[in-house]
């Protein structure tokens, strides 16, 4: 597969409580795994603070270089969920609330609970069209190729299923892995030589030290299970698989 060819994505991580440390993100790893399913390699990922400056930034770097660009984050019902209005800014546009997703959210609480802070999670930029949120209803939303999410896991996949069917990928990845009892250091010019063989295949090495030992796994990516494989052979080669 040629540059050319190849559909990538980005993602952008929005909130100080990932960067403090206090909050664990699982969305990186689902959302890596869920795009290569259809053909789509997650090319970055960009974790940004609560701050306008830099999620407008990430938000115009990345939908200009990649085909999708994926946030989660920040689309909540606090003074501090501002991803819709960054977002807005970033295309220079509005902030609205938008009139289906105050009808979907009144319709979801009771009478008198659908307050000022809850209709935030009704804001979206001008001409954003909803993604469904099969899960607490508050919407996410879409601006040309930019995807907005919920930050919680549970709601960000379950919106993410929601347009799956809308996203254009290109060959689905293959992968294949090969555990070795070598360090890296000692199989890393014969590691190269294989990568400059097989171009059209990704080969990377992944150090750990186990009972004592060190070790690498190498991990081979391709869309061609036929080079796929004769590279992983040749790798295999190395050392006997563990």
């Amino acid at each position: 597969m040629t540059d050319r060819d190849k559909v990538e994505a980005a993602l952008v991580v929005i909130g100080n409580e990932i960067l403090s440390g206090r909050t664990q993100d699982r969305n990186i790893a689902f959302l890596g795994k869920a795009l290569g399913e259809i053909g789509i390699m997650l090319a970055q990922v960009r974790i940004v603070p609560d701050r306008f400056e830099d999620i407008i930034a990430a938000v115009n770097e990345l939908r200009r270089r990649y085909a999708y660009v994926f946030t989660t984050g920040g689309i909540g019902p606090t003074h501090d969920d501002i991803t819709a209005e960054a977002i807005a800014r970033a295309f220079g546009v509005p902030l609205h609330h938008h009139p289906e997703a105050m009808a979907i959210l009144e319709a979801y609480y009771r009478k008198g609970e659908f307050n000022e802070a809850r209709q935030r999670m009704a804001r979206t930029p001008l001409g954003a069209v909803l993604v469904e949120n099969p899960v607490s209803k508050a919407p996410g939303f879409r601006m040309e190729n930019v995807y907005s999410f919920a930050g919680i896991p549970a709601v960000m996949q379950a919106m993410f299923k929601s347009i799956r069917h809308e996203l254009g990928g290109g060959a689905r990845m293959l992968s294949a892995t090969v555990p070795t009892a070598l360090a890296e250091g000692d199989i890393a010019d014969r590691l190269e030589a294989i990568q400059k063989k097989y171009p059209d295949v990704e080969i990377g090495s992944y150090p750990y030290y186990q009972k004592g030992r060190y070790g690498t796994n190498i991990v081979l990516r391709a869309t061609n299970s036929e080079r796929l494989k004769a590279a992983e052979d040749e790798v295999k080669k190395l050392s006997s698989p563990l």
